[in-house]
């Protein structure tokens, strides 16, 4: 939760300020230390201790403030590659059910920010609020307790975190007010210990303190420059000096959009790296300004307690990943519909999720993090989780990924808001929330629920491969759309081993649940076959190998396993695994014994067990797969690329894309195109192809269809393949809607000639007053031996486009012409009599940002005697986005947003009042209502204002609105 803070650094009692570069880096921002440190009594020695507050109330904190994207700069058009590309363990071994869930906190706070730390005999809960302790069975050691002024006697507001220093056997939690406040217990119990707390002021917003060998990192979320992370002196603050030293540095190089997340990385275990290179991460997005490919940045801070300036933070390692999409609906918090009509909550954008994580290993040091990506490249959207593995050589050598891999649920859920960290093996595990997306089947059985997934330290780099396994199922939607902020895993310090994971959802309220879990093995003797991996979707005979993958969940290593296949409930075969399979490995194995799946159209179910004698779990023995015999003949239209919405849209041609989704390659096949749900308009043309099986083609059709009424049009395109085995993937449908413009049209008839040199003019007079942004004339003349006239049109203002000069030659007649700037044609190319639509000789645009009230004048100039004919009529049409206009909202004092082309697709918004003052919301749509931009703006006294960016969209109409939940002023505008 953000403070509006106004102590600085005049309350430190030894500070200056220092701006230098060196080779190695830049030197402090900031040196000083605490204003305050406070011994605080121990809890078990505190009465009457105030219960946590826990009333429901939207937390207005820095996360909400601004988001700096630019409209359509990230380009990816394919989905998320590890999504396209999974490897085939991917979600394939069994988890263990948790050994422990529990219901730690219940607060009504919007988002409750759930943290926890596990000791050797205590589990610390924190929520935005309150802290409650545990002990490692789950019971109750205190009440929900207010952690001001209980552990912080200053006072203070939120935003609650816990670590705990394994290498010390101590706690650490921070806390917002006045700053950032830092308590660290004098002892490893947190309620008969009392705690060192001390203040640190600059501290704004969103702190994520990490713990490190040589200091206490913690970082800010501030649009200040200068000072973006501190380092906290950790050994003095143990002991409860007073003069525990504070350093801080800036950020060099970042780029954000708009929210300062990113994460010192905190130690595991009490396996400490060598004093100093402590590393910083942070995403870097290529949506946002000045980031030019997806990428990790880190920094390592090298700090000097006893000459404290020359610390220095190093410029950052740029780390190319591959590509990643972070933004959300333009910036928006509003992103992922809940079930059942649920309002869309926060995907926690941009941020490193709590908390990045280091472990020391023989031969190298990893690092994980994870940050949440829309998987889903198109206007749709599906969150899943982008995680990391870094690796170094030892302590202080350079940082590369190791592995990087993005995690989606099954069913189509999303995925997102996770926490990850390594056990002492190098196993990963990670807890995460998931829900129901756009396509998961049967949505309401899947609400707002705590989950965890990992994988073992030997399974194939780049993926998670133990199965979604379920902690706690939600039973309501989250209201409001703030969820989160953060969620937090840990590791009990006993065993090493057993994961402790907390994470917000809904059991009739708000609950922040706690999952335990383990990923090393719990058994001596446990396998069994985790993936069919041949045969797979396809063409298939009678005469089919079986190929599985067996997995060693135990400690022992196992030879001559027993391994049995059946198909649609018949045993076909009992084989034996020779081996031998190592401890926490897997392995393929192909049966002997092949399988008739010739039949087309059909699914076969095919069931592959292990029969270990002895086998201490046999939950996880066995694997079903269903495999589809595809069919010969199978294609479909899966999108129609044009026509797109516009305004001044005619006879338009029509543009799509064809997938063959069979096994058989086709050609000469019919494809149909129809629009406003009218038979007569369909068209049928044949593809000449060939279109391979598994490939796409985009196919123009010859023939035009009218889209000229202003109206959202239905245009149904589909194939019409004989013989097509699945007619349910055929086609598609597309709104094209074609917008108003402003028609006029003169059709006095006017001679034109016969004499050289005799001029024609025709006028039309504009009476309304608005900016033009496209221009069109059509016209009807006759004339034998076109080449003599030359046609120009004259704006009120004097300016003049030639639309066509001496073309035709011989030829005869301007028929149904229409002149159009988006014409394939020039005029130039054409042949009399003009019919259709041509680009002109010059360009209409030219009087793009031009008013339109005025006389409009037709020129016609005949320039040969003995030839002539005559006008018949002309229109001019002219659109605006002022004829767009407001589409049905209106701002609550009146005023009126203006939208003002500024050229080369930039756009300057402009709402002018005096009377609201608050801060609103700007955001961009286009015409399928996804959000491109949401950017909060400030009035400056005058009104609000904001250059919006449009050079990186497709062309189109997109909707542009400033306004909150209650009032705004939307506007159209076209991007050319």
């Amino acid at each position: 939760m953000k403070l509006k803070l106004s102590l600085l650094g005049i309350l430190f009692l030894v500070v200056f300020s220092v701006k230098a570069q060196d080779k190695n880096g830049e030197k402090p921002t900031f040196v000083g230390k605490a204003i305050s440190m406070q011994k605080v009594p121990s809890i078990a020695s505190q009465t009457n201790l105030p219960p946590a507050r826990v009333k429901e109330v939207e937390m207005q904190d820095a996360r909400a403030s601004k988001n700096n994207v630019v409209p359509g700069k990230d380009p990816q058009t394919e989905d998320d590659y590890f999504v396209r590309n999974p490897h085939r363990l991917a979600g394939k071994i069994a988890g263990k059910t948790p050994s422990l869930v529990f219901d730690a906190a219940e607060s009504s706070s919007q988002p409750t920010d759930p943290s926890l730390a596990v000791g050797p005999n205590h589990v610390l809960v924190v929520f935005n609020t309150g802290f409650i302790i545990y002990d490692k069975e789950g019971n109750a050691l205190t009440n929900q307790i207010a952690p001001n002024p209980t552990i912080f006697p200053s006072g203070g507001c939120c935003d609650l975190t816990v670590s705990y220093d394994k290498a010390v056997d101590r706690w650490v939690l921070t806390f917002l007010g006045g700053g950032a406040q830092i308590a660290v217990s004098d002892g490893p119990d947190p309620i008969n210990d009392g705690w060192f707390t001390y203040t640190i002021p600059s501290v704004n917003d969103y702190q994520k303190l990490s713990v490190w060998s040589d200091g206490y990192y913690i970082t800010d979320n501030t649009s200040n420059t200068s000072n973006r992370i501190y380092a906290l002196e950790r050994d003095a603050m143990l002991a409860g000096d007073p003069n525990a030293q504070v350093i801080g540095f800036p950020l060099p190089g970042i780029a954000t959009d708009g929210f300062y997340s990113p994460q010192a990385i905190n130690v595991t275990d009490d396996n400490m790296p060598a004093p100093g290179n402590a590393p910083i991460v942070f995403l870097q997005d290529d949506a946002w300004s000045g980031v030019s490919e997806d990428h990790i940045k880190l920094w390592t801070v090298n700090v000097d307690w006893d000459t404290p300036g020359n610390s220095t933070i190093s410029q950052p390692n740029e780390i190319t990943t591959t590509p990643f999409i972070s933004v959300f609906d333009g910036g928006s918090f509003s992103n992922l519909t809940q079930p059942n009509g649920g309002v869309a909550i926060d995907a926690l954008q941009a941020t490193v999720m709590n908390q990045a994580q280091f472990r020391k290993f023989s031969g190298h040091n990893s690092a994980v993090f994870n940050f949440v990506v829309d998987t889903d490249a198109s206007g749709g959207e599906l969150a899943g989780v982008r995680w990391f593995e870094l690796r170094q050589s030892g302590d202080g050598q350079p940082w590369s990924i190791h592995q990087e891999g993005t995690y989606t649920s099954p069913d189509g859920k999303h995925a997102w808001h996770a926490s990850m960290m390594m056990d002492i093996q190098g196993n990963i595990g990670m807890g995460y929330t998931a829900m129901a997306g756009p396509d998961t089947p049967n949505p309401t059985d899947f609400r707002v629920s705590s989950y965890y997934t990992g994988r073992f330290t030997g399974d194939p780099l780049n993926t998670m491969t133990i199965s979604e396994e379920l902690i706690a199922a939600g039973n309501q939607n989250i209201p409001g759309l703030r969820y989160g902020d953060y969620s937090k895993i840990d590791i009990d310090p006993d065993n090493d081993k057993e994961f402790w994971f907390i994470n917000e959802y809904m059991n009739s309220g708000r609950k922040d649940v706690v999952g335990v879990f383990q990923i090393a093995p719990n058994f001596n003797n446990d396998v069994g076959v985790v993936s069919i991996d041949e045969p797979t979707d396809g063409t298939l005979s009678n005469n089919e190998d079986v190929t599985v993958t067996i997995f060693n969940y135990g400690e022992n290593s196992q030879s001559d396993i027993p391994v049995e296949l059946v198909v649609d409930g018949t045993t076909i075969a009992n084989e034996v695994f020779a081996g031998p399979l190592a401890s926490n490995t897997s392995e393929q194995y192909t049966f002997t014994e092949s399988i008739d799946l010739s039949n087309e159209g059909q699914t076969y179910e095919i069931t592959s067990s292990t029969n270990l004698s002895g086998d201490e779990d046999n939950s996880n023995d066995s694997t079903t797969a269903n495999i589809l015999h595809v069919f010969s003949n199978d294609i479909g239209v899966t999108e129609i690329t044009s026509p797109e919405s516009g305004d001044g849209l005619g006879d338009e041609e029509i543009t799509v894309v064809i997938e063959n989704f069979g096994t058989a390659s086709q050609s000469d096949f019919n494809v149909s195109a129809e629009v406003d749900n009218n038979p007569v308009s369909k068209i049928t043309e044949t593809v000449p192809g060939p279109l391979d099986a598994g490939s796409t083609l985009t196919y123009t059709f010859t023939e035009t269809l009218n889209f000229s009424s202003t109206s959202a049009h239905p245009l149904l395109v589909q194939t019409e393949l004989s013989g097509d085995g699945d007619s349910s993937n055929d086609g598609v449908t597309k709104i094209v809607e074609n917008f108003p413009c402003d028609s006029n049209t003169n059709d006095t008839n006017q001679p034109i000639g016969p004499d050289s040199g005799e001029v024609t003019e025709s006028i039309i007079t504009i009476t309304d007053d608005y900016i033009i942004n496209d221009a069109n004339v059509s016209l009807n003349l006759e004339h034998t031996y076109t080449g003599d006239i030359d046609i120009k049109i004259v704006a009120p203002d004097g300016t003049e486009v030639i639309l066509s000069d001496r073309n035709g030659g011989s030829g005869d007649d301007y028929i149904s012409t229409t002149f159009d700037d988006d014409a394939s044609s020039p005029i130039s190319s054409g042949t009399p009599p003009f019919t259709g639509s041509f680009s002109p000789d010059g360009n209409l645009s030219d009087f793009n940002g031009l008013t339109s009230q005025g006389d409009w004048t037709l020129v016609i100039t005949d320039n040969a005697g003995g030839d002539g004919g005559q006008l018949l009529d002309w229109t001019l049409q002219l659109c605006s986005d002022d004829l767009l206009g407001v589409i049905g909202e209106d701002f609550v004092d009146g005023s009126e947003l203006i939208v003002i082309n500024e050229g080369n697709d930039q756009f300057k918004a402009q709402l002018l009042t005096t009377d609201v003052t608050n801060k609103l919301s700007i955001t961009v749509t286009n015409m399928l209502g996804q959000t491109l931009l949401s950017h909060l703006v400030e009035n400056t006294g005058n009104g609000y204002e904001y250059n919006l960016d449009m050079s990186y969209v497709a062309s189109g109409v997109y909707i542009v609105r400033i306004g909150n939940n209650t009032y705004g002023s939307v506007k159209r505008i076209i991007v050319e």
